[in-house]
């Protein structure tokens, strides 16, 4: 739909414009009228393309109030940012080329390196072009996985693109889009002010498939939904990056921890299972995290069952689900849905990941109450594997004295604060640009914006918006931090100086012998299959509840299959949600 808004826009703008272009108005200008005519193309091409970019920053304000208005999660609605920028580049890309054509025509390729001191600034959108050309080939599928390093660190022309672009149109125009752009640097400063500080790690469990769980301390106060995500970022593998992993944890039944799962699958995770895989792992590692980030709500309980298909580590956001239900079944003692958990995994070692379902202080009574099933394959391996016995390995580390339990940014009541921040931060914003107006720009100017120069005035508008937003957000933050320091404090000294579970030694080297397969309190529910895949249209269709929540996790191909499945409408109790991570 919004697609055919902008063709409907571009070809309305073309509709009234070109009927006025005849050869006598083109003359007067010294242009043929197919000249004349790309010139208003361009120009209107350029007008459509600051719509799309008037949206772009929207979808990728994690800790925005928007979102949730929609139904949309941070990690949900990056597929939107995605089309949008390519929707964005192409139009601004398109408005850029016709430009150059038409000043080659018409013989005017100095126009290419004019900075006007008022109006339309060309070198500034050809620099502003040309980051946004170098961001948008970094950004296409095959690029991003193969050289996701390449693709975060050129994302941040971002800077550079919208910069120059406030100075190609003007203050005035690029208003357009203040709103989104407004929104995203009141999040990205925040986050920046929450990424500060390292968060207390306490704990690591390795497992025998490149698999690590970390398990850092947190408040009371953090809450969050199943499905959520936080980003990392590990100082000694890398001080720019940051990576968003599925929270397996759950803040009702661990109150006082939050846990990640950290696949190696890459060089960034690679390096961090070598370092806490090693014979002599670190006794302490810094990390710091930006999140969490969710669904504002999960309604799991509708479903009398709830089918989980996950591929590979797309089981990890099924693990924080059914820890939600455990929690919920040992507390009010209503009823849970059942769950039918499909996963499937490449080798035996990998069926270690369902270890992971109870919380490190598990209790095997914690799911009597609740009827899992779990039907696991593994998918490249006939027969179980005959090998040595695996291991896992628990890890707790060294704390320090500056590590911080982790703790919503703006303290219990952020809406409040983002609101309060969002709306101080603008009018501070008008006041002082006001007076900047009025007792400076207008004495020299006299309203004719023709004397004072746009990209000064451009400049300090975008000065003065930054210096608002940094000052109300950083107040806000520090006021927040001072009113969980007691708790901070409570925490740490509840930690004490040793692990409860190491008092020994800082590194408690918890081996258990696995012989690849989950722990025994889990293992009866448990069906093993190798050499084989689900046959998914048989667990679903076969299926004879009212009301069957199908979550599916994994490949793009599995969960197409699933959906395929659900929309057939051969089975009118199926009701379908993809869980996706596009980061």
């Amino acid at each position: 739909m919004f697609v055919a808004l902008l063709i409907w826009n571009l070809a309305t703008y073309l509709r009234i414009s070109f009927p006025k272009i005849t050869p006598k108005s083109a003359a007067k200008s010294g242009e043929k009228v197919w000249e004349a005519k790309l010139d208003t193309a361009a120009l209107r091409l350029g007008l459509v393309g600051n719509i799309a970019l008037s949206f772009l920053f929207f979808p990728v304000t994690r800790g925005s109030s928007v979102l949730p208005l929609f139904g949309l999660t941070s990690e949900g609605s990056v597929k939107y940012h995605i089309w949008l920028g390519h929707m964005v580049m192409a139009l601004f890309t398109s408005h850029g080329i016709c430009y150059i054509i038409f000043w080659a025509s018409t013989h005017e390729l100095s126009e290419m390196l004019k900075w006007e001191n008022t109006g339309v600034s060309n070198v500034a959108g050809e620099i502003s072009l040309l980051a946004g050309l170098i961001l948008w080939a970094t950004t296409f599928p095959r690029i991003r996985r193969k050289m996701f390093e390449l693709f975060f660190y050129t994302h941040h022309l971002y800077i550079v693109f919208v910069f120059f672009f406030v100075l190609h149109v003007g203050i005035s125009y690029s208003s357009i889009m203040l709103p989104g752009f407004f929104l995203f640097v009141i999040d990205r400063f925040l986050r920046f002010l929450q990424s500060r500080r390292s968060v207390r790690l306490l704990s690591a469990r390795v497992l025998p498939c490149q698999t690590v769980e970390l398990n850092f301390s947190k408040t009371k106060g953090l809450s969050y939904t199943p499905t959520s995500i936080m980003f990392l970022n590990v100082p000694s593998i890398s001080k720019m990056q940051w990576h968003p992993f599925t929270i397996s944890s759950n803040s009702n039944l661990e109150s006082d921890k939050v846990s990640v799962i950290v696949k190696g699958e890459g060089k960034w995770t690679n390096k961090l299972q070598e370092l806490l895989a090693s014979p002599s792992p670190v006794d302490r590692l810094d990390v710091s995290i930006e999140g969490p980030y969710g669904p504002a709500s999960t309604d799991f309980l509708r479903h009398d069952l709830l089918v989980m298909v996950s591929g590979g580590s797309g089981i990890t956001p099924f693990i924080s689900i059914i820890r939600e239900l455990i929690h919920t079944s040992e507390t009010t003692k209503s009823s849970t849905p059942n769950i039918l958990l499909i996963t499937a995994f490449k080798n035996s070692t990998d069926l270690t990941m369902l270890d992971l379902i109870l919380p490190i202080s598990g209790a095997p009574s914690e799911l009597s109450r609740l009827d899992l099933q779990i039907e696991a394959y593994v998918t490249r391996e006939k027969q179980p594997a005959t090998q040595e016995n695996k291991t896992t390995r628990t890890i707790w580390f060294k704390p320090n004295p500056s590590d911080a339990p982790l703790a919503p940014i703006l303290g219990p009541n952020s809406w409040l604060w983002l609101c309060a921040i969002i709306s101080s931060s603008f009018v501070i914003y008008l006041i002082l640009i006001g007076i900047l107006t009025r007792y400076y720009i207008f004495p020299i100017d006299h309203n004719t914006n023709k004397i004072y120069s746009s990209s000064s005035r451009a400049v300090l508008h975008m000065l003065f918006l930054c210096v608002c937003i940094a000052t109300t957000s950083t107040a806000a933050f520090l006021w927040n931090k001072s009113e969980k320091s007691k708790e901070t404090t409570q925490i740490q000294n509840m930690e004490g100086a040793t692990p409860v579970a190491s008092p020994n030694s800082w590194y408690y080297n918890a081996d258990r012998e696995l012989e690849s397969l989950p722990h025994e309190s889990i293992s009866k529910s448990i069906n093993l299959h190798y050499g084989e895949r689900p046959d998914l249209k048989r667990f679903l269709f076969d299926r004879k509840e009212s009301s069957v929540g199908v979550l599916v996790c994994g490949p793009k191909k599995l969960r197409h299959e699933v959906a395929n499945i659900c929309s057939s409408g051969l089975a009118a109790n199926l009701h379908f949600e993809s869980i996706s991570f596009s980061w």
